[in-house]
């Protein structure tokens, strides 16, 4: 069989706590228009990254139920009945001045940049049952990682952290999950995160520093790292030889932006994985300022674009087929992605795989 793989940074945030649901409650046109993607999708597995998180999930509740099965739009139902979501650090008050403004309770302060605890979770949806023993690994500390890549003072070279904040901040901006999925009998592992953005920080680079280790980690963790200890408290890396699939926007593009090529490179070219490098008609036909190929491009903003979201299969699978959803001018759908230049449905394109099953 086949088996297709989907992520996608949806933009289904809000700028305060509980306004995502009631927006769902409400019917909105942009979460419909996310909805109407990926039901022309029809993924098997779906990571959702930027779907604010709550304890109780009705936001996520309400995406499932009334947009992505949902009637009255032309594509055919979604139905992912198999569901894992968890706490991220995005929104959580560290207490303290991260990034030096003279305030502690600003977005920049808290354990992931966040307005409140949950903006920009994560979800993963499936239509085969999720298995237990999922890994999180939210709560590691960034100063635990050997060779931590800290930021520094530009002006003193000492740490940018105080030693009160190297004992709160973890690495994961939001966090890192290694979930398990029972499709047929077999099982295979997803690794998805959404790691911060290298950029909207000053010369100390602490967000670039931070993006760098958060995908050094996943490098660290295929190779079987004694210093990971996940959120359980058990240690070390993969937890056996399943088949893995490394998925998220990973905030970082092997050629433009801010982000550490080579850390990326790390990444794309890792001994157990691949690279599809998958490609859009809609952003070939696009023109933007980069150095790389914009028919790669999964972010459109104004007039850049970079690839900065990844599904990286374990180089056992067989890969069928690949793309990012991305119609170009005229074609059907386009309307769902927009031009750049207004948001429709995501600034961001959503990313597809397809595997043979099993490996």
């Amino acid at each position: 069989m086949r088996l297709r793989i989907v992520t996608f940074n949806a933009a289904l945030s809000r700028r305060t706590p509980g306004g995502l649901d009631a927006d769902l409650a409400a019917g909105d046109a942009q979460a419909l228009a996310v909805a109407r993607i990926l039901r022309r999708l029809q993924p098997d597995v779906l990571l959702l990254n930027e779907l604010d998180y709550t304890p109780c999930g009705t936001a996520l509740v309400r995406l499932r139920r009334d947009y992505l099965a949902g009637s009255g739009v032309p594509e055919p139902p979604l139905v992912l009945p198999h569901a894992f979501t968890a706490a991220v650090n995005t929104g959580i008050p560290s207490g303290l001045d991260l990034d030096r403004d003279g305030r502690r309770d600003g977005p920049a302060d808290a354990l992931g940049f966040g307005a409140f605890p949950g903006q920009y979770g994560m979800a993963l949806l499936s239509r085969h049952p999720i298995a237990t023993g999922a890994r999180t690994l939210r709560r590691l500390l960034w100063r635990d990682v050997p060779g931590a890549y800290l930021p520094r003072d530009p002006d003193s070279g000492r740490s940018w952290y105080t030693p009160a904040a190297l004992a709160r901040l973890p690495l994961s901006s939001k966090s890192h999950w290694d979930i398990p999925v029972d499709v047929g009998g077999h099982r295979l592992r997803l690794l998805a995160s959404h790691p911060t953005p290298p950029a909207f920080d000053g010369p100390e680079r602490r967000n670039h520093c931070r993006n760098h280790d958060e995908l050094r980690l996943w490098r660290d963790y295929l190779d079987g790292a004694d210093y990971i200890v996940d959120d359980r408290g058990d240690p070390g890396g993969r937890p056996d030889h399943a088949p893995v699939v490394l998925l998220g926007d990973l905030n970082a593009d092997p050629h433009d932006g801010n982000g550490d090529a080579a850390m990326i490179d790390a990444l794309r070219h890792h001994p157990t994985l691949q690279d599809p490098a998958p490609r859009s008609t809609g952003g070939a036909a696009r023109t933007a300022q980069a150095k790389g190929d914009p028919a790669l491009h999964t972010l459109a903003s104004g007039g850049f674009g970079l690839r900065v979201d990844y599904c990286l299969p374990d180089r056992r699978l067989t890969v069928r087929d690949t793309g990012v959803h991305w119609p170009a001018p005229g074609a059907p759908g386009h309307e769902l992605v927009g031009d750049g230049r207004r948001v429709v449905s995501s600034d961001h394109r959503a990313v597809w795989l397809d595997v043979d099953w099993p490996p």
